[in-house]
């Protein structure tokens, strides 16, 4: 019974832990102003959604969103497609000094250097470029970023593949390629789908080279027009919280539309 009633107590208090902060987002965000920052009320006496109004009429929340969702949308895509790619060249051939077992980890060590350190080299080379605020400035960062980290995951999972069944679909008349397309990347698709959630997380919720590397509402993601919210004098916490709502809606669909898949591939890669 004090067994049962521990576990009992032990999930309440997970549940609480993980749920308050949810909770305290959206209430607040249907909270006045006034009844957030005067009479700290638990809950909205007065619901309103006047903050999701103003986020789209007055502080152009609509442009950092759709530039949030492209900019995450085709860095990932192309990340994905190159980093796969790279992970079979790695898990299938043979290199020079047998650098296969190791040139993953060296390009992890982009993600490894704290972002900040790289900062600087990083926008002075988008400077040269001509590519600050735009969307293709901030692709390119990313991309550089998430493929590194594609080719190091994705590795794993394509050494798990048997390349018994490649090999018998080019007995069959198949190229390498086309074994790779229609055999080795279906069943590489947990795999994939693993990668693809955690690289749209960090890059949708990026924030430090988005505020160097973005100055106006036609390239600022999310994250970097959320913190305009926070002015000299005051900070509409109203619209902020409003602005988490929305913003953590598209990671949460993506999220239960992969769930099968991401379970899986978190699965093969703990196996590996």
């Amino acid at each position: 019974m004090s067994t049962r009633l521990a576990r009992i107590l032990t999930t309440l208090f997970v549940l609480a832990t993980v749920l308050l902060p949810i909770y305290w987002l959206v209430s607040t965000s249907l909270k006045s102003n006034r009844e957030i920052t005067q009479e700290g009320t638990l809950y909205p006496h007065v619901p309103t959604l006047a903050n999701y109004v103003r986020l789209f009429t007055e502080k152009q929340f609509g442009s950092y969103l759709t530039n949030s969702l492209v900019v995450t949308f085709v860095s990932v895509a192309i990340a994905l497609v190159a980093g796969a790619m790279g992970a079979y060249a790695i898990a299938r051939f043979r290199l020079p000094l047998a650098m296969e077992g190791k040139v993953g980890l060296f390009l992890l060590t982009l993600r490894i250097i704290p972002p900040v350190v790289i900062l600087i080299p990083v926008y002075l080379l988008m400077l040269s470029l001509g590519l600050l605020d735009t969307w293709l400035g901030l692709i390119v960062t990313y991309t550089a970023f998430n493929v590194t980290f594609c080719v190091w995951m994705m590795e794993s999972f394509f050494r798990e593949i048997p390349v018994d069944l490649e090999e018998a679909a080019m007995v069959d008349g198949d190229s390498r390629f086309g074994a790779f397309r229609r055999i080795t990347l279906p069943l590489a698709a947990p795999g994939l789908a693993a990668t693809a959630i955690f690289a749209v997380l960090v890059t949708f919720n990026e924030f430090l080279f988005a505020l160097a590397l973005t100055a106006t509402p036609r390239a600022m993601t999310m994250p970097r027009g959320t913190a305009t919210l926070i002015g000299r004098i005051d900070t509409d916490w109203a619209s902020m919280a409003a602005a988490g709502v929305i913003g953590a809606l598209p990671i949460v669909f993506f999220a239960l539309l992969v769930q099968r898949h991401l379970v899986r591939g978190l699965t093969m890669g703990a196996v590996k």
